[in-house]
């Protein structure tokens, strides 16, 4: 507990403690309550406070387990291995779940793709078979964004949508790219949007032709369904985003995967508390 306790407070204030309600930069810490004292304002701060874990009543040692295995397994962690793994139930399992994945799109949202960038849409999601294509039941439409850098991927955006039409696509465009950027695409008319911003290229793809265009989107797009059947056995609702957000991160970071634990573990300290999510 206590080494948990320190690695926390080492990425809370990497320079050494600073209040966050007067800002001086001296306070002592009272070891048995885990907070500091500063000694300007007298103010007591929870080492824990501002952070995704605060008024949680779990150990701090099972949320540095949990973004552990949540980082170090390309395929994640479900909620049921989770809560086997570190003794809690179901329902506390997913909820820290949902804490975790949430840093991760807050983070995912900082950045922006540039230079040359596939996009396409597709249906994921759900666990009913049946019809495949645009008129399957029980799937999410999202948006996948790609950089192309020649032989090798860049960065990925993902996000689900209530629909494909132009306002959505304009929506995703104006979160997720830098403005004016080379911008390829099937002939999907709602995707038609990205030239008012992009210089945007559409052209028809047949099915087979479609790894010669849009090749690193296509290839990722199968990598998300292996993701979500494999570990998840096929997701869909509300929470949706929160899984593209987890795909998102962990492969966007692909090149430092021994990282991983540690910059999760940041972006977690870094991001405020989540009251929506609250564990029992």
């Amino acid at each position: 507990m206590q080494a948990c306790l320190d690695q926390l407070i080492r990425y809370r204030w990497p320079d050494g403690f600073i209040c966050p309600h007067c800002g001086h930069d001296q306070g002592y810490f009272i070891g048995g309550r885990h907070i500091y004292q500063c000694t300007a304002c007298t103010r007591q701060v929870s080492a824990m406070a501002g952070t995704i874990f605060e008024a949680s009543k779990l150990p701090l040692v099972k949320w540095f387990w949990a973004i552990y295995l949540m980082a170090s397994d390309k395929g994640g962690i479900s909620a049921l291995r989770l809560a086997q793994q570190i003794e809690m139930s179901w329902i506390t399992a997913h909820r820290m779940l949902r804490k975790i994945r949430i840093a991760m799109g807050h983070r995912e949202s900082l950045y922006r793709l540039h230079d040359l960038i596939e996009i396409d849409d597709a249906l994921v999601g759900g666990r009913r078979s049946g019809n495949r294509g645009r008129g399957a039941e029980g799937k999410t439409p999202i948006l996948v964004a790609m950089e192309n850098r020649g032989e090798k991927a860049g960065y990925v955006a993902m996000e689900a949508v209530a629909s494909v039409t132009k306002q959505t696509v304009r929506a995703f465009a104006e979160r997720h790219f830098n403005p004016a950027q080379m911008v390829r695409s099937d002939a999907l008319a709602s995707l038609s949007s990205l030239g008012e911003t992009q210089h945007h290229a559409a052209r028809v793809t047949p099915a087979d032709k479609a790894g010669e265009w849009l090749p690193w989107v296509h290839i990722t797009i199968g990598n998300l369904k292996t993701f979500l059947l494999g570990t998840y056995h096929g997701v869909s609702g509300k929470y949706f985003q929160e899984y593209l957000n987890e795909f998102c991160y962990r492969f966007n970071r692909r090149q430092v995967l021994q990282e991983l634990p540690l910059r999760l573990l940041n972006a977690c300290v870094q991001h405020a508390p989540i009251k929506h999510a609250v564990l029992y």
